[in-house]
């Protein structure tokens, strides 16, 4: 009994801390596909459009993962609707693997238009790229 009864507390610790987990709406994956590894250490800036002005306003800046992936931007508990830009600041990337690199940066527009999850990867070479909505 005693046994049960600790069980059930420990299920109920966990399904408060699991709900109280944040998470996040927006998520990337970069793939360097000349290599066919994860690129790490890719810094990553996000921002916002201001439809009225027509302006940019920064939003979060992040680094890739050892596997490539940032996992946490737009907090899910805000609305995020809007149009958003993702910079991915490659050159320092190559450059640090004795590469050159036709693109700088790379920059990819895209539209949140729900509560959804947003995935925006790329596929990297250091004269390509592609993107697509992932999941």
């Amino acid at each position: 009994m005693k046994k049960m009864i600790l069980g059930m507390l420990f299920g109920m610790i966990l399904n408060i801390a699991y709900g109280q987990a944040q998470t996040y709406q927006l998520s990337s994956h970069i793939l360097d596909v000349s290599s066919g590894m994860p690129a790490s250490g890719v810094t990553v800036q996000l921002e916002k459009l201001n439809e009225k002005t027509k302006t940019w306003a920064f939003v979060d800046k992040k680094v890739t993962d050892q596997q490539g992936r940032i996992k946490e931007f737009l907090d899910q508990r805000q609305q995020n609707k809007g149009v958003y830009k993702l910079t991915f600041f490659v050159k320092e990337y190559f450059s640090s693997r004795n590469t050159e690199s036709f693109y700088p940066f790379i920059e990819v527009v895209f539209q949140i238009q729900d509560d959804k999850h947003y995935h925006v990867p790329i596929t990297l070479s250091a004269y390509g790229y592609s993107t697509y909505r992932g999941n």
